[in-house]
């Protein structure tokens, strides 16, 4: 399976805008044989606590559509990252687009403190099943909670993808954890972040693919937009960006 981490410049509050980019991006991948698309942290809005309220959507947005069309059209499965609404308040979410299948939401279970004041956590399963492969799931700072880690290792996954909003300061962190994860599961990992400026910071970019040894094997630069697409079966990578 060729597997695809995009590294976007989000456009603060500008849904329909990312929504082009990503729509690009997407057809980059296909391209390239991708089969499964991962975009970062809240790649539709931006990581903008502050402006979630003003957001926040679910699945069923029609503007969403096109990306559902683009999963049916050419076979593959898509994650991008959207506030959801919910009865209790709002989630950072993955939206997840496959063929003819009903979309569906994946709700950041754990939240940073900072992030309490804005968010509420979600109650769905950090898995996703392609092409008969299990793969398991995190956003961002559920990778530091192994409690989380845990739950999502229970159905055996083949594999384990972080979408991610990672500043300067944490990166550093995130990829010693991701490369530990990588290693003590003996699975490939795939982190998918942003660049530019949010919340008051700078994106630190550096999307990156480890092999199941915890070596990495391709990150992006901290500036760019750009994709990994990793091939499982073959161990190679793909690298592009603009």
């Amino acid at each position: 399976m060729k597997i695809c981490a995009v590294q976007t410049r989000p456009i603060t509050g500008d849904i329909q805008g990312n929504i082009a980019t990503h729509k690009q991006w997407i057809d980059r991948a296909v391209a390239d044989g991708a089969e499964l698309i991962i975009f970062p942290e809240l790649s539709l809005t931006g990581y903008e606590p502050t402006l979630v309220k003003a957001l926040a959507t679910d699945q069923d947005d029609t503007r969403f559509d096109d990306f559902q069309a683009m999963s049916d059209a050419n076979g593959i499965t898509i994650g991008v990252g959207v506030p959801t609404e919910h009865e209790q308040g709002i989630c950072i979410s993955m939206l997840l687009f496959q063929p003819h299948t009903a979309r569906r939401v994946y709700s950041k279970s754990y939240l940073h403190p900072d992030e309490e004041a804005f968010f509420v956590r979600g109650r769905s399963a950090p898995q996703l099943q392609v092409n008969h492969t299990t793969i398991a799931l995190a956003i961002c700072y559920e990778i530091s909670v192994p409690e989380h880690l845990e739950s999502a290792l229970k159905s055996g996954p083949a594999l384990y993808i972080a979408s991610v909003a990672k500043f300067v300061n944490g990166i550093t962190t995130a990829l010693e954890r991701l490369s530990t994860v990588a290693k003590d599961c003996a699975m490939p990992v795939l982190m998918a972040n942003c660049v530019g400026f949010a919340d008051g910071d700078h994106c630190a970019g550096r999307t990156s693919v480890w092999n199941k040894r915890g070596s990495l094997i391709g990150q992006l630069n901290d500036a760019d937009q750009g994709m990994l697409i990793f091939d499982t079966e073959t161990q190679a990578l793909i690298e592009r960006v603009t």
